[in-house]
């Protein structure tokens, strides 16, 4: 074979590469049902194992049972059906941030397991099974919500407007779940071990939830702590959940919490998933 002829041949072997990647490669449907199919298989790891989802039904209702009947007397000056009426959305909130550990914990699992090495061998987008995993925790955030109004209604909470406004509340702190969640993702990509995403996690989201107005009102604090609670995204989120679920101002609180949901996945997103694409 002469040089000119396997010249031809090897650049024609060059140009194929890519119109056989590009075939291979999934499309926007066909990539929507592998993100689809592996939340599928997220919620399915999850229903084997039901203690998995502790975090979002049992513990959520220990806090808000522990802070009403232990703490709620002192804090309200005894009236505890109105502290309840304040802190049911304040623990939504707190629960919120608390749910999205599993997400890196159960992240960092897979990959220590080989699961993504698996993940690697199909014909996937290698974003699928990040992607499919955010968007499986969507059931944990519902989960979080339904429960604390359920078992709060059973203690005395009332709900001061309408099924509307109950719908947005949800939205919102599914949203705001979502948001915050890209934290943890990150925490769970970097971290060793799923015991360290815990740890790391419950180091970031502890001072979030307690330095917020989650518990107490924030003009009770001192100046200089005060001042951090209000500008917390906890703060904001809990004050858009009462005021829709009790009535009172929204558009204030709702613009900063959508500000603080922008600003979460605009960091936390791409550092995410480039830690991701490094180590899975």
């Amino acid at each position: 074979m002469s040089t000119e002829t396997r010249s031809r041949a090897a650049r024609t072997a060059q140009r194929a590469v890519p119109r056989r990647e590009a075939a291979d490669a999934p499309g926007p449907l066909r990539g929507l049902r592998h993100v689809l199919a592996l939340a599928g298989r997220s919620l399915v790891k999850t229903a084997r194992t039901p203690e998995a989802l502790l975090d979002v039904t049992v513990q959520p209702v220990v806090f808000l049972l522990l802070f009403t009947y232990v703490f709620g007397g002192a804090i309200s000056g005894g009236d505890r059906h109105e502290y309840l009426q304040a802190l049911v959305p304040g623990v939504i909130a707190q629960s919120l941030a608390l749910g999205g550990f599993a997400l890196g914990q159960n992240l960092n699992a897979d990959i220590e397991n080989g699961v993504f090495d698996r993940f690697r061998s199909l014909p996937i987008a290698r974003s699928a099974p990040l992607v499919g995993a955010v968007l499986a925790d969507v059931v944990r955030y519902l989960l979080v919500f339904t429960v604390l109004v359920v078992a709060g209604s059973v203690l005395g909470f009332r709900v001061q407007t309408g099924a509307l406004d109950v719908v947005a509340a949800l939205g919102v702190s599914v949203a705001f779940g979502l948001s915050f969640c890209w934290i943890s993702v990150l925490v769970g990509m970097l971290a060793r071990s799923p015991g360290a995403v815990q740890g790391v996690m419950f180091m970031l989201v502890m001072p979030l939830t307690f330095g917020s107005n989650v518990f107490v009102p924030a003009d009770s604090m001192p100046g200089w702590l005060e001042a951090f609670v209000r500008v917390n995204p906890v703060t904001h989120l809990v004050d858009v959940v009462r005021g829709l679920l009790l009535g009172g101002p929204v558009a204030g609180p709702l613009t900063w919490t959508v500000a603080w949901m922008v600003g979460l996945v605009a960091v936390f997103a791409p550092l995410a998933v480039r830690a991701y694409r490094r180590r899975a």
